[in-house]
C-alpha cells in the first residue's frame, strides 16, 4: 500500500510523505489529492522507484514563489548604477555560408 517517509513541513512541523503505487494512485486519485492537501506531498512509485509527487496547490505556490520580486533583484544588483548603451545597431547582418 503506502509507507511513511518523514519530511519537514511548514513551520518545522513533521509530516508524513505517503507512497502510492501508480495503479493504486490512479484508482484512488481523489484520496491521493485529499491527502496531499491535508498531510503533505504524496509520492507515486513506478516499479518500486519514486516517479512523481502530488502536492497541494499551496505547497506548489510556496515552492515556486520567487524569493523576491524581479524588480528588487535588479535594483540590488552590483550593476544597478552602470550606464547601459541600449541603442540598436544599424549594421547589416553578416553573411554566413551555408
Amino acid at each position: 500500500m503506502y509507507g511513511g517517509a518523514m519530511m519537514t513541513g511548514r513551520k518545522g512541523s513533521e509530516r508524513t510523505m505517503h507512497e502510492w503505487q501508480l495503479q493504486e494512485a490512479k484508482n484512488k486519485l481523489s484520496r491521493v489529492v485529499e491527502q496531499a492537501r491535508s498531510e503533505g506531498p504524496q509520492t507515486i512509485t513506478l516499479r518500486g522507484q519514486p516517479a512523481a509527487v502530488v502536492l497541494s496547490f499551496e505547497d506548489f505556490r510556496r515552492l515556486t514563489k520567487p524569493a523576491r520580486p524581479l524588480s528588487q533583484f535588479f535594483r540590488s544588483s552590483p550593476l544597478a548604477e552602470q550606464e547601459l548603451d541600449l541603442t540598436r545597431s544599424v549594421d547589416l547582418s553578416r553573411e554566413v555560408e551555408l
